[in-house]
């Protein structure tokens, strides 16, 4: 009677996966800089462990330039075998995992200020609720400092701002925000629930500086509109301009979630601006070159749906752009 024999596989340079993906990393980023920011780590550990690597293999996979690491013909060679390795490795942890598991992992939003201080709290506080086993790390930049983590895969989501009603396939709208001026305690001009454009003629306004979205789209309408701006300052902190506002009687033009806690309590007021309108969207968009995690799916369905809540108590709405 014969014996079945086991399939023998001999591992040595293949046993630590992880040595592979900062292999991979390194070679799709082209820099130990930007492949220690992604994985979280430093680049001298990374510069340790490729050595290694390369020691085992018994010869370069990288050659060194004066803008970062390339590969090398052996690099090149083995790039889609280590790819196929990885992504083999990464569905079999799917499979083992199944779906059984509740949605687990750290998530990474990216998201500019003013949209951070009205979501991410009650987020944070339904995801502990929901998910525990969830962790949440969220980093606030510009909207140029998103775009570049999401293509980065930095961040998992991002939560920005979008004027007009182009998207890429991997966002969606989640909400309209109107414009409005914002004026200190008793301010005469934004007592009244809505104020024109033209209004907003020599106001001494703080403003974000240029090349900032807003900044822009607002000079343009000045110029159409035949008004004159006044910047008095230039301020891209969002704090900054609320106590400018405040304290020094100030305009500033912001959506009404910026404000919403400073108008609740009467520190400062908001006229929407009209003839004509300044919209834009908020907008959800995920890692562009990679399916989302459970965990991810979960956290957006809850972004969502809070967004949605938030429409119901006039902070934006949910229809699209007019």
């Amino acid at each position: 009677m014969s014996h079945a024999k086991p399939t023998e596989y001999r591992l040595s340079l293949t046993a630590d996966l992880n040595r592979w993906r900062t292999f991979l990393t390194i070679a799709e980023l082209g820099s130990l800089t930007r492949a220690a920011y992604f994985l979280d780590s430093n680049q001298s550990l990374l510069s340790r462990q490729l050595n290694a690597l390369e020691r085992e293999c018994g010869s370069r996979l990288f050659n060194r330039t004066g803008r970062g690491v390339e590969l090398s013909d052996v690099g090149v060679r083995i790039l889609p075998q280590v790819q196929q390795l990885l992504g083999s490795a990464e569905a079999l942890q799917k499979e083992i995992i199944g779906d059984a598991r509740e949605p687990a992992g750290q998530v990474t939003i990216g998201s500019l200020t003013s949209i951070s201080i009205s979501l991410i709290g009650p987020l944070f506080t339904v995801i502990r609720e929901r998910y525990p086993a969830i962790k949440l790390k969220v980093l606030e930049g510009s909207s140029g400092q998103l775009e570049e983590w999401l293509n980065e895969e930095r961040v998992d989501i991002g939560i920005l701002y979008r004027y007009g009603t182009s998207l890429s396939e991997h966002e969606q709208v989640l909400a309209t925000l109107d414009s409005y001026l914002i004026g200190c305690a008793g301010d005469k001009i934004t007592s009244a629930s809505e104020v024109i454009f033209a209004a907003l003629h020599e106001l001494p306004l703080i403003l974000p500086s240029p090349p900032h979205g807003l900044r822009g789209v607002l000079d343009t309408m000045a110029r159409r509109e035949g008004i004159s701006l006044n910047p008095a300052i230039d301020g891209n902190s969002l704090q900054l301009q609320k106590l400018l506002v405040e304290h020094e009687k100030l305009y500033a033009v912001l959506p009404l979630h910026a404000v919403w806690s400073e108008r609740e309590a009467g520190r400062l007021q908001a006229a929407r601006i009209v003839s004509p309108s300044l919209q834009q969207t908020i907008s959800m968009a995920l890692a562009r070159s990679k399916g989302p995690s459970r965990a991810v799916t979960a956290v957006t369905a809850q972004i969502t749906d809070l967004v949605d809540a938030m429409a119901i108590k006039g902070m934006w709405r949910l229809g699209p752009t007019e």
